[in-house]
């Protein structure tokens, strides 16, 4: 059996109410609910938390699942306080348990002390931005995928913890030209794709370039 464990991002703040999201993370539990392969537990970031849960959670976790939105080209603001909160609660317990370096040569191995290895983790934002923002030349971004470029360094915090990716999903125009029904379609072939042969994630080639949606 595999266990997935949802992490929800999504919050009530200005004019955000946090519904996509949170129709995001009903999505993904249904999908995994529906299969006995597999075992889920969820974490809804906006209803609180106890910090030493999650550890566990994170150690008993084959899969970790983020759904976040993204404001101002990061993490909102709690869900960054539940990673600093969480992640030191999980130093020498399961998370990390250094920066990996040794004092006789601390110029290497900077990144490797992470205690997640053989876990993975499979990362969905929700943007206002067009997907088009990310990929034509001259567009804001300067063609530079959601993963290559702001959601960089969450991927590297991952990478720090020892848990290797899965193909991320972002849903684009969500604010000015939303389908929820269309986009959750899409989304749910990818948790097919991702998840099929799940005995065997290892050997899932990791793919990071933006999904391309037909208009219906």
């Amino acid at each position: 059996m595999t266990r997935i464990f949802i992490i929800n991002g999504g919050q009530n703040f200005g004019h955000s109410g946090g519904r996509y999201n949170n129709s995001v993370t009903a999505s993904t539990e249904a999908f995994f609910q529906d299969n006995k392969d597999f075992e889920v537990r969820t974490t809804h970031i906006s209803k609180g938390y106890v910090p030493a849960e999650e550890v566990e959670k994170y150690n008993w976790a084959d899969v970790v699942i983020y759904h976040t939105p993204v404001w101002w080209f990061q993490l909102p603001h709690e869900f960054k306080k539940y990673i600093d909160v969480v992640f030191t609660a999980g130093h020498n317990k399961g998370i990390y348990h250094s920066d990996g370096r040794k004092s006789d040569n601390p110029a290497i191995n900077y990144g490797t002390g992470g205690q997640l290895h053989g876990r993975h983790y499979m990362l969905t934002t929700s943007w206002n931005a067009p997907a088009t923002a990310f990929t034509l030349p001259g567009e804001f971004f300067h063609e530079k995928s959601v993963d290559e470029g702001p959601m960089f360094g969450f991927h590297r915090m991952n990478a720090f913890t020892g848990m290797k990716p899965l193909k991320s999903f972002h849903f684009h125009d969500v604010e000015k030209n939303a389908d929820i029904n269309r986009d959750l379609g899409y989304y749910r072939d990818h948790l097919v794709h991702v998840f099929s042969g799940t005995n065997d994630l290892n050997s899932k080639k990791v793919e990071t370039e933006e999904p391309q949606y037909t208009p219906v």
